[in-house]
C-alpha cells in the first residue's frame, strides 16, 4: 500500500537517479550530433522518453564540467535566425568514456540474470495487485 512517505521516498530516489544521469543523456545526445544548449532540453526529454528534464542552468553546468574534463568541445557557429550559437560535440575521449559507461552500467540490464530479476520484481508487484 502506498502512502505519503512511500511517495516521498520514491520521488527522492528518482531525483537522485535522474541528476546522476544528466551527463549520460547529454553525452548520448552529443554522440549523434552537435547541439546548442537551448535545444538540448527538449532533445534530452525526447531521447529519454520524457523521464529526464533539466533546466538550462543544469545543462550549462553539466556541459562546463564535461568540457573541463575534455569530454565535450564547443565551437561558435553563425545562425540564420539570430546571434551566433555555441554548439557542443563529443570529443574522442568523451566517446570512449560514453562507450565504457554504457558497457559497464547500461548493458548490465540486458544480462539474462539481471533482466530476469527485474521481471520477477515486476511480476511480483502485478501478483500483489490482483
Amino acid at each position: 500500500m502506498k502512502d505519503e512517505t512511500f511517495d516521498a521516498l520514491l520521488f527522492q530516489w528518482e531525483e537522485t537517479y535522474k541528476k546522476g544521469l544528466l551527463s549520460f543523456w547529454l553525452m548520448l545526445l552529443l554522440s549523434g550530433r552537435k547541439a546548442y544548449p537551448y535545444e538540448m532540453r527538449a532533445a534530452i526529454q525526447e531521447i529519454s522518453r520524457e523521464t529526464i528534464s533539466a533546466d538550462e542552468n543544469s545543462i550549462y553546468r553539466a556541459l562546463n564540467r564535461l568540457a573541463g574534463s575534455g569530454l565535450v568541445q564547443s565551437e561558435i557557429q553563425p545562425s540564420d535566425t539570430g546571434p551566433s550559437r555555441r554548439y557542443f560535440s563529443l570529443t574522442d575521449r568523451g566517446m570512449d568514456l560514453l562507450r565504457q559507461f554504457i558497457s559497464r552500467n547500461i548493458l548490465i540490464f540486458q544480462d539474462p540474470l539481471v533482466a530476469g530479476s527485474i521481471k520477477k520484481v515486476l511480476a511480483t508487484g502485478d501478483n500483489q495487485k490482483g
